[in-house]
């Protein structure tokens, strides 16, 4: 059985972009990027809503022999997943492992946790929000920029109470700290 794991890198006042949609202050340094290789590789499923995929299908086409190895490292582990992206509009993936579902379905994605043996990521506030009201997200990995944006669009929905338990935490020579929660049963 797979778990879905929502990770993202935040502002330290909550935030995966700032109120005009600049996300560039979130860009992880080596150290940094290197971690998520590292938690990335039990993920054999990414779920992305349209916006989140158009920013993460950069990897598709990364000429990897003119980027460093943590970039090389992630483009290979990226390729090599599943990708399920949802959305009304998009009427063809620019990706290959790639398949475009038109609604989010709670009971579908259930099914896929339970056969899956690998993990399964959820990546976009909205779809990941969708999954927590659902009750569905399992674990939770936060990376805290030292960074306020002062508004924009949040990393966790405003209309949801969950208790989670923290399993481990991690302080990086940028200050940026890692989080990882298991959601309470």
């Amino acid at each position: 059985m797979g778990r879905l794991i929502y990770s993202g890198i935040m502002s330290l006042d909550g935030y995966i972009e700032d109120a005009f949609g600049d996300f560039q202050w979130s860009a992880p340094d080596e150290e940094v990027h290197g971690f998520v290789n590292e938690l990335e590789r039990s993920v054999g499923t990414y779920l992305y809503g349209r916006r989140m995929y158009e920013v993460m299908v950069f990897w598709e086409n990364l000429d990897a022999s003119a980027e460093p190895a943590v970039m090389r490292n992630f483009a290979e582990l990226w390729r090599a997943a599943d990708k399920v992206v949802y959305s009304t509009t998009l009427e063809q993936a620019s990706s290959v492992r790639t398949r475009i579902e038109r609604t989010f379905e709670v009971e579908a994605i259930r099914r896929m946790k339970d056969e899956a043996d690998r993990d399964i990521s959820v990546g976009g506030s909205n779809l990941a929000a969708a999954a927590i009201r659902a009750g569905l997200v399992d674990e939770w990995h936060l990376f805290l920029t030292p960074v306020v944006v002062g508004g924009g669009k949040r990393f966790l929905p405003e209309d949801v109470r969950l208790g989670l338990e923290l399993v481990d935490e991690r302080r990086f020579e940028s200050g940026v700290v890692h989080l990882h929660y298991r959601t309470a049963r």
